[in-house]
């Protein structure tokens, strides 16, 4: 119950917190739009540039942490993710995740250098709603 919850949860939101760490080990925040694909909780993709900080930080280290959250009224709601990140350039990942309008951000099309995947595999993860907080799994979900 608690999984098909996360995922949904996950899909509604439009912005994602990635979070990596720098060379003098300090975690560095970053938001990002949502996922373009989502595999479960275990598996996440996003479109980032090649030249960006954030791949050279996940080059020299893959521990990362993804965080999707909501406020309403009264409700918070978060969803914290804790596993590592690969930077992906094959052309099959490429074209899995490309998007007609990313010809805004990538001159070249799929095919342009600076255009890259980041894939997330989570390993664990922390929801926190309604003053409850619960650790997970992701193996076990």
């Amino acid at each position: 119950m608690l999984n098909n919850h996360l995922e949904k949860f996950i899909d509604k939101q439009n912005v994602s917190f990635v979070t990596s760490v720098d060379e003098e080990g300090f975690p560095n925040i970053k938001a990002m739009l949502k996922p373009r694909k989502r595999n479960g909780l275990k598996e996440f993709y996003f479109s980032t540039n090649t030249s960006s900080l954030r791949v050279k930080q996940f080059r020299d280290n893959p521990n990362a942490s993804i965080y999707f959250y909501h406020k309403g009224l009264i409700k918070y709601e978060g969803i914290m993710l804790i596993g590592t990140m690969e930077v992906l350039t094959d052309q099959e990942t490429k074209n899995m995740i490309w998007r007609r309008g990313d010809t805004m951000f990538y001159k070249k099309g799929v095919t342009d250098p600076d255009y890259c995947v980041l894939k997330f595999t989570a390993i664990k993860g922390r929801h926190y709603c309604n003053l409850k907080t619960e650790s997970f799994n992701c193996d076990e979900l």
